[in-house]
């Protein structure tokens, strides 16, 4: 019905517009919130189908409540104060050395523990690394925001978006290094270079030296250990096709219950400083592409991407792939990823559109604060450091880095 299909509509558009301005100071969680319920409240979407739609998440916040165990238990036992300062000792007074050291290990932590990861994980230990340093700590910051888009399509394990853009029809790893390997080099250099000269003036700086390195603590060892028994396990859960949910919220709640033991801790401090309000945003998420799915705009989505692909594949490779980059800064690439699958899968279309449409996913999202969960995760982690990025602070960097990435990797895809 056409009035249900514009109120529907209308409040996915709301939704979102909070969630990217936020309004009132309000936090991102209760717009989605917000326009989940008044969908089910307004009898446009049947409350068992929210809640059914709210339970295909499981998996994601599975896999966030583990890293996020995971981070805290790392900061609490110095873990992040240990590597920052092997970061800054390590470049050796070049603000410039750093830079690229920490673009390295986002790059690394992204590849093998996934782009929500290094905004959870090492944006903590980043902004550390800056105090000891006595630099400007956003540069370095905006680093693990823009990586952990660019560099989430190396691997399958890279991004959860990844397993429900291709889902059932995920293809081997060796299919999918061929497919990907290249674009993803080149989304990762094209990135750097872009951070590097938008942020030159702030690389002029000297890195203070650190006269006296910290000790690691034996619960800052076990949350190392911890952290790289999980990528680990992430890669061998990815290798057997496997979800990767329930495995790192095992490993995270392990971790930490082995830290709290250790130390003769209590777990209510960890659990007191968990950003849990990211669940309700992702659950709310979900919902809202559930009712954009009733308006029947979807399979009229499938059936104009099958007749592209049918016609000129390579047009419509292209073509989905800037729509759904553009696309997913406007409705974050966790429910554009959603539509994204659903309309693919129905179309049926080659695998190298179906590439297209996940770069897009991926790497769109570095170009607004909201576009993707990870950037979101991100900003949550700025400002418990007391540190603020404006939506359009934001964007006239995104508008920088983000397309030429993104257009030189579809040329990498259309070449494999």
């Amino acid at each position: 019905m056409p009035g249900i299909s514009t109120a529907t509509w209308g409040i996915a558009a709301l939704a979102t517009f909070g969630v990217i301005v936020r309004p009132w100071n309000l936090p991102e969680y209760v717009w989605a919130v917000v326009g989940a319920a008044l969908l089910v409240g307004l009898n446009l979407l049947p409350w068992r189908e929210a809640f059914a739609a709210a339970g295909k998440g499981m998996d994601v916040y599975l896999f966030l409540i583990g890293m996020m165990l995971l981070a805290e238990v790392a900061r609490k036992e110095g873990l992040f104060g240990w590597l920052a300062a092997q970061a800054v000792r390590h470049a050796r007074g070049s603000a410039k050395r750093l830079f690229l050291i920490v673009y390295v290990v986002g790059t690394l932590v992204t590849v093998l523990l996934s782009n929500d990861a290094t905004a959870v994980v090492l944006t903590p230990a980043v902004y550390a690394a800056t105090r000891a340093a006595r630099v400007e700590p956003l540069p370095y910051l905006f680093i693990c925001a823009f990586i952990a888009n660019a560099a989430s399509f190396v691997l399958p394990i890279s991004n959860p978006a990844n397993l429900v853009v291709f889902g059932a029809q995920m293809p081997p790893l060796s299919e999918w290094l061929r497919h990907f390997a290249v674009p993803s080099v080149v989304a990762i250099l094209a990135t750097y270079a872009a951070l590097r000269l938008t942020q030159w003036r702030a690389l002029d700086w000297n890195v203070c030296a650190i006269e006296e390195m910290p000790s690691l603590t034996f619960g800052g060892k076990l949350a190392a250990l911890g952290i790289a028994m999980t990528a680990v396990v992430l890669l061998t859960a990815s290798a057997f096709g496997q979800p990767l949910g329930l495995p790192t919220f095992v490993a995270g709640a392990l971790v930490t219950a082995a830290v709290l033991v250790t130390a003769r801790q209590s777990p209510l401090p960890i659990l007191k400083d968990v950003s849990w309000s990211v669940l309700p945003l992702v659950a709310g998420l979900f919902v809202l592409v559930q009712g954009l799915d009733q308006t029947g705009v979807l399979p009229a989505l499938a059936r104009i991407l099958h007749a592209m692909a049918t016609t000129s594949p390579d047009t419509a490779s292209w073509t989905v792939g800037i729509v759904v980059a553009i696309a997913s800064n406007l409705v974050n690439n966790l429910p554009m990823g959603l539509i994204a699958a659903t309309t693919s899968h129905a179309a049926q279309v080659p695998v190298h559109v179906t590439g297209s449409i996940l770069i897009g996913v991926d790497l769109g999202p570095n170009l607004s604060v909201t576009g993707s969960l990870a950037t979101i995760l991100w900003l949550i982690a700025l400002r418990r450091e007391g540190e603020h990025v404006a939506a359009l602070q934001f964007l006239r960097l995104g508008l920088v880095v983000m397309p030429p990435a993104l257009l030189l990797s579809l040329l990498a895809l259309s070449a494999v």
